[in-house]
């Protein structure tokens, strides 16, 4: 709004030459000044106080108010980073619960089920440099969930991490107050003494697109629907707690298909971008949802960075034409990234999450899960289909190295989320 004084600078500067001839001028000049102020006294107000909240950030960051965020308890102990650490031997500690205790884990996850030879996988703890991860608290956790709702959003690897959740907090529950049920793309586990539900929502894409099946989706020819996340954010509003995570469905290695229009249109209109570009896009939807459809003041969002996957042994300098099968030991080389793609979309992350105002929590658990090459599936799971006489002669052909073993690392992405869900 403008005010008097801002609109006609001429005027006032009238005033103030006519001010130097006679008294009365003065008089009225400064009786304008203090009826302009009375008047518009809420604007410059509310003016200043945006100049102000603006320029804090910048200008003086020592000063910037820290905001308790939903559900914290605590702080993280200053300049800790804790997803930059190593991982450390912790026989006493870990595994966090038996695979054989768990009956929730999907069979193309239980490795020992399926003749997995040694445990060593299960063992690890995820040490921070100089600090350490806060013990995971499963009283704690289910407390925090009473009456509400968590839900992870994703792919496979994040459903994953979701039956981590639950194996880590079902002990806690009798056996007959607990239930996990599956419609469609939304399975629900319910801790019913605590009207509490973690929720896990098929969308690998999170937008629209020809592999939103939950059981049908091995398509090959992919084509994600632009501007289209609100089909199935409907199912998302509501969550306390929601963890997201989208990466592996985007690797097609060729350009990828987005559909401008609609799935029912009959001529498709359908560009083509690159892998950088459409994930951005995905991205940027994603944030722009989170903007418009979670209260920051009750809600927590999360995203997961990408899970890594470990198919080629010479990106570690193993033996040409291997890959995590037969792999018990993982990479000790602590700079070690993994291919030119994964450092590509872990800078479409950065820059798009570095200029959203969105206040969603990122969990970096790419660089600490790329050293795990021991810790994936490889061949000791419950296969989608009989294997040829071929495969069965060379184990490599087919070796699962983009899922992982349960228990195993993706309890150590729960125990991250932990940390940053209550000392962010």
């Amino acid at each position: 709004m403008k005010t008097p004084l801002s609109s006609s600078p001429s005027s006032s500067s009238s005033l103030l030459r006519k001010a130097r001839l006679s008294p009365y001028y003065l008089f009225t000049f400064f009786a304008f000044i203090v009826f302009a102020t009375i008047l518009y006294t809420e604007d410059f107000s509310c003016i200043f106080s945006q100049l102000d909240d603006s320029s804090q950030s910048v200008k003086r960051p020592t000063e910037k108010k820290k905001v308790k965020l939903p559900f914290s308890i605590g702080r993280t102990e200053e300049g800790c980073d804790v997803f930059s650490g190593k991982w450390v031997w912790d026989e006493e500690n870990h595994p966090l619960y038996e695979e054989s205790e768990c009956p929730y884990i999907q069979p193309q996850l239980t490795c020992q089920e399926h003749g997995r030879p040694e445990k060593g996988y299960q063992f690890w703890r995820w040490q921070p440099h100089g600090c350490s991860l806060p013990s995971f608290n499963a009283t704690l956790m289910l407390e925090t969930l009473r009456g509400k709702r968590m839900m992870f959003v994703g792919d496979s690897l994040n459903r994953g991490q979701y039956v981590s959740m639950v194996c880590l907090l079902h002990r806690l529950l009798p056996e007959e107050s607990k239930s996990m049920k599956t419609n469609g793309s939304l399975t629900i586990f319910t801790a019913k003494d605590y009207n509490a539900t973690i929720e896990f929502y098929w969308a690998p894409f999170l937008l629209e697109s020809n592999s939103d099946d939950a059981v049908i989706h091995r398509i090959t020819d992919r084509l994600v629907r632009r501007g289209s996340i609100n089909k199935h954010g409907r199912y998302w509003k509501g969550a306390d707690i929601l963890v997201f995570n989208t990466y592996l469905w985007w690797m097609t290695g060729l350009n990828f298909k987005i559909l401008q229009g609609s799935f029912d249109d009959e001529v498709k209109d359908i560009v083509e971008l690159s892998t950088e570009d459409a994930y951005r896009m995905g991205m940027k939807s994603m944030l722009r949802w989170v903007r418009k459809n979670m209260d920051p003041k009750r809600t927590r969002v999360f995203f997961a960075s990408m899970s890594p996957s470990h198919q080629k042994s010479i990106d570690w300098g193993g033996e040409p034409n291997g890959n995590c099968y037969n792999q018990t030991t993982m990479i000790s080389d602590p700079s070690y990234w993994g291919s030119d793609t994964r450092k590509s979309i872990m800078q479409v992350i950065g820059e798009v999450f570095s200029k959203s105002k969105s206040p969603i929590t990122f969990l970096n658990i790419t660089q600490l899960s790329s050293y795990r090459k021991d810790a994936h599936t490889s061949i000791y799971k419950k296969q989608w289909g009989p294997l040829t006489p071929e495969q069965l002669a060379n184990p490599v052909s087919y070796a699962d190295c983009v899922h992982w073993c349960l228990p195993g690392l993706q309890d150590t992405w729960n125990e991250l989320l932990f940390a940053k869900l209550f000392y962010p």
